[in-house]
């Protein structure tokens, strides 16, 4: 198996790990909470590292943003998962904290992650457009949430979240645009 077919796999695998997370928030499940936690962080983080070079061609500058925010935003999901396992009443409020603030930080990356998979075409248009318009919406909620209009509204988090498993889906059964990855002109 070729090597970008590896990783459009180990990314389609990491998305779908880092989203298995949403359905475990059990408190009495203390050491699988924090187990889920820290991995789901440490495959956001995986998946930011693996496309970097692939995306990279094409926004450098945005490239390292795109991979800062996702270190940010792993690293607020590890810290999340350590402070699910000491689990005191209070350092449970600061996880949640976190996750709402997780929840800001993950847009923007997002935004930029759809964009430049737009610009790379190493996946079909429609689904970086899609990911793109689920990443604005989401960026749109979150501003308006923070200015207090409008309450949290997880309903609006379907769109991208449907769009990631999709995604997912792609990378491990079709994998990357093979002609894109040629142009990039590097061996992966």
């Amino acid at each position: 198996m070729k090597k970008n077919r590896k990783i459009s796999i180990i990314v389609g695998i990491l998305i779908l790990i880092a989203y298995s997370i949403l359905g475990t928030n059990n408190p009495d499940a203390i050491i699988s909470g924090m187990f889920f936690e820290v991995i789901s962080g440490l495959a956001v983080i995986g998946i930011a590292i693996l496309m970097f070079p692939l995306l990279q061609p094409f926004g450098k500058k945005i490239t390292l943003w795109y991979l800062a925010l996702k270190a940010v935003e792993g690293t607020l999901m590890i810290i999340a998962g350590v402070l699910f396992f000491i689990h005191t009443s209070s350092l449970l409020e600061l996880r949640d904290q976190i996750y709402l603030f997780h929840g800001y930080i993950f847009s923007m990356p997002a935004l930029l992650f759809y964009y430049l998979l737009y610009k790379s075409k190493l996946i079909p248009g429609w689904l970086s457009v899609w990911g793109v318009i689920a990443s604005i919406l989401l960026v749109i909620v979150n501003v308006l949430e923070l200015m207090g209009i409008i309450p949290g509204l997880k309903i609006l988090y379907i769109p991208i979240v449907l769009n990631e498993v999709i995604l997912a889906l792609w990378l491990i059964l079709k994998g990357f645009n093979m002609s894109a990855i040629r142009n990039i002109g590097i061996e992966v």
